[in-house]
């Protein structure tokens, strides 16, 4: 009889997930197509439009001047952040030759890394503007 009892409340568990699993389809389903509809609806009224440019760039020169800029604009408080990080190394090293030399090291890093930055704006800059002075 104990045997019966399993296999009647193993019978049940299994139906009762299929049952779970259906309900879930269900919900799914439920919110899924009302989506699917406006979207549908959003397909079909764009069809009839053209895409529009977001940028007011038209070429590529332009593009890559305005990435390095956008880049250089988020670099800068970056730089300054780690320039500031880099004194309070030193201070904080207090006369420790290996603290000392891991601050250099974090302050020439900071340099090299700000150069780099800074000299590709300055050079795509620099090639941007005679690019458009040669086609006028």
């Amino acid at each position: 009889m104990i045997q019966q009892v399993d296999k009647h409340t193993t019978t049940h568990s299994k139906s009762a997930g299929l049952s779970n699993g259906v309900k879930y389809l269900k919900r799914t389903l439920a919110s899924t197509l009302p989506l699917a509809a406006l979207l549908a609806a959003d397909i079909a009224a764009a069809q009839n439009q053209q895409l529009q440019n977001p940028l007011t760039i038209n070429d590529i020169s332009g593009f890559i001047s305005l990435v390095l800029k956008v880049m250089v604009m988020v670099a800068l408080p970056i730089i300054s952040f780690f320039i500031v990080y880099s004194g309070f190394l030193f201070i904080s090293a207090q006369g420790n030759q290996e603290a000392l030399s891991k601050a250099k090291t974090n302050l020439l890093y900071v340099l090299i890394g700000s150069i780099l930055i800074l000299g590709a704006w300055v050079i795509s800059t620099l090639i941007g503007g005679t690019v458009t002075q040669l086609v006028r």
